[in-house]
């Protein structure tokens, strides 16, 4: 999200955030299923938010800035996605559910959601330093379509859909809604790093390595006392 300049009044904007947006959720499901998931390089401005057949999900933001997020999925990219995640988790195929309305279907896509608000939550506190909190993201099984509005007060509401594609082409849609903001940059600063759970477990690993020679060294020091009849 942060951009290099060496004008400190650097002005993130609403495609700044929905960028952000959308490179959370790329990042979480690629990692999830193990399998490549892109966006489109085009964005379409929209004048409503709505959950769409098959499978749609929505959630709240607040703080820093309001809005609201959905992602409509079709029932053959949910269950696309669903599969690669579970296989990718060691479940048996014969296991897994086959239908896109099954409850399993919809806790693991509420579950991947609540992922991708994590990690986009926590890049707006380390490169925008403000805070948004959400709610628990709610996944529903559709027929028919839903308008969805903020429940709050925007000033400009401004609305944007984003088309994303599984590794199997599949489709499936982001739209965002938020009030017109900008963040202007008024003074440098480096964004903390991003703490990687898999670094900090090798880190650890390393050290549990490294302790030998230590044990080593205390055998040295025993050998030496022994000499001198100790």
């Amino acid at each position: 999200m942060v951009k290099s300049s060496e004008n400190s009044n650097v002005v993130y904007g609403t495609e700044d955030i929905l960028t952000s947006l959308c490179n959370s959720v790329s990042k979480v499901l690629t990692a999830a299923t193990q399998s490549h998931i892109h966006y489109s390089g085009m964005v379409q401005r929209i004048t409503k938010t709505c959950l769409k057949p098959d499978i749609g999900c929505f959630v709240l933001f607040d703080g820093g800035f309001s809005g609201l997020v959905v992602i409509n999925f079709s029932s053959q990219a949910a269950m696309e996605l669903y599969e690669s995640y579970m296989l990718s988790m060691g479940m048996p195929k014969n296991e897994l559910s086959t239908s896109h309305t099954s409850d399993d279907v919809g806790n693991i896509m509420g579950e991947l959601m609540n992922q991708i608000v994590g990690d986009f939550t926590s890049k707006v506190r380390r490169e925008l330093q403000t805070n948004i909190t959400q709610n628990q993201p709610k996944m529903l099984v559709l027929n028919k379509q839903v308008v969805l509005s903020v429940d709050t007060q925007l000033d400009k509401p401004e609305a944007r859909r984003v088309t994303f594609y599984t590794g199997k082409n599949n489709i499936f849609y982001l739209e965002l809604a938020i009030d017109r903001t900008e963040f202007i940059r008024l003074n440098d600063f480096v964004a903390e790093e991003e703490i990687n759970p898999d670094d900090v477990i090798a880190q650890v690993h390393a050290g549990q390595t490294a302790s030998p020679p230590a044990a080593s060294g205390t055998d040295d020091h025993d050998e030496l006392l022994k000499s001198l009849g100790m």
